[in-house]
């Protein structure tokens, strides 16, 4: 593709231009045909003829966008204090697998003194990316960070993806995979996960062999229900000619170890990772990923140039600073995800399944309806998160927080229904 240069006499008109409307002139359409200028006239004015018709905003939109319905996004503590009448600190947020610790001191110390937040950010996250790789043993060559790893689903992509091309996944899974695929103009082919929610691999190598996806988005653990992608599964999938993008946000909650410097054997294998879960950084927006040096490269050319704020470098670079910190944070919510389960378990209308992440996924039983479920316990202040697609309708996540934020979960149970 190049650019075009239309010239013409400065003493003629150049283009005639009526009012448009995608309807009457065209714009829908595969082809656009250009008039010459009318012969040159005596005249002071050229008469332009007005069309009954109207141009709209909405024409210049890529048809397929159109359709897309919008990602819905969790409440922020701002809004839900104006819905529900209640302070922030009164609100028990258990719907969004936030981290309710906080990050380590050393955080807000760093932001606290900011030096030179009017200054672009270094465009390569050059210290962040050299923290990282102390941090993860993989060299930083492989790494690449981004606002949050939400932006490098998009990012990759739109690296990999033509529209028309199809992608894989399974579902009931993180529904940012579709929606971005969506936005991309892809075409998503999904391969329902099990009734225990572990990956059909029968039906996935089917589908590569008869559909030709270009890439599959696989979450381990996964959400909304935390179970685990093991070795053996990870590494039949990767046989198979497709790209693998292994969606590890909750993976220091498993107690399983990071499968990021597997890209170095791996051409088709991309690892995203992120910041919002274990550093409690997910108001800052920062994450990153591992890939293969051989489509690394491609993503560094198409990455907006400024995407890590000079806040969210310096922040997650703090966060690592303090290793005995998350490890501690880690540790207790792991514990109280235990005593969450088994509380759980002892609600008459609620099935609770095994995690290995931040949050625990309920099938809401005994006639209970999961989305009244939600709404009785918002009245009280505590928030869970319930899902308006037909294959999670009757399920609640439940996020692991604060034992008192347990305590208050159970105590507003104890009283409904």
């Amino acid at each position: 593709m190049g650019v075009t240069d239309f010239f013409c006499n400065t003493s003629s008109l150049c283009l005639h231009r009526p009012k448009l409307s995608p309807d009457c002139c065209g714009l829908r359409g595969s082809r656009t045909t250009f008039m010459p200028p009318p012969a040159a006239s005596t005249s002071s004015s050229v008469p332009v003829k007005e069309d009954d018709c109207s141009l709209t905003g909405d024409s210049f939109i890529r048809p397929h966008l159109r359709k897309l319905s919008p990602y819905q996004p969790i409440l922020p503590f701002e809004v839900l204090s104006t819905r529900l009448g209640r302070k922030p600190e009164d609100i028990v947020k258990l719907d969004a697998n936030e981290n309710p610790y906080g990050p380590p001191p050393e955080v807000f110390e760093a932001l606290g003194s900011m030096r030179f937040p009017y200054i672009y950010p270094d465009p390569e996250s050059r210290r962040l990316r050299a923290a990282l790789a102390e941090d993860s043993g993989l060299e930083s060559d492989y790494i690449l960070a981004g606002c949050g790893a939400d932006e490098l689903i998009d990012l990759i992509m739109r690296c990999v993806l033509e529209p028309g091309d199809k992608i894989l996944d399974c579902p009931p899974t993180f529904t940012m995979y579709e929606f971005d695929a969506g936005v991309n103009g892809a075409v998503v082919i999904k391969v329902p996960r099990k009734s225990d929610f572990s990956l059909d691999v029968k039906r996935i190598i089917e589908v590569v062999e008869q559909e030709k996806p270009k890439c599959i988005f696989l979450t381990s653990p996964n959400n909304p229900d935390g179970s685990i992608i093991n070795d053996d599964t990870l590494l039949e999938i990767l046989n198979l000619p497709i790209l693998v993008v292994l969606d590890e946000a909750y993976i220091e909650f498993s107690g399983l170890e990071s499968r990021l410097r597997w890209v170095k054997k791996f051409e088709n294998l991309i690892v995203l990772r992120t910041f919002s879960k274990r550093a409690a950084l997910a108001g800052l927006r920062v994450g990153y990923g591992a890939f293969p040096l051989s489509i690394i490269e491609y993503l560094w050319r198409a990455k907006q140039p400024y995407n890590v704020s000079v806040a969210a470098e310096l922040a997650a670079c703090a966060a690592l600073q303090n290793p005995d910190y998350l490890e501690n944070v880690k540790v207790a919510l792991v514990q109280e995800r235990e005593r969450l389960f088994k509380l759980l378990k002892e609600v008459p209308f609620l099935n609770p399944y095994p995690s290995y992440s931040n949050f625990i996924l309920c099938e809401v039983t005994s006639g209970v309806d999961a989305k009244k479920l939600k709404e009785d316990l918002a009245k009280k202040g505590v928030m869970i998160r319930h899902y308006s697609n037909k294959e999670l309708a009757g399920y609640v996540r439940v996020s692991v927080g604060k034992p008192e934020h347990t305590d208050a979960l159970m105590e507003s149970l104890k009283t409904l229904y």
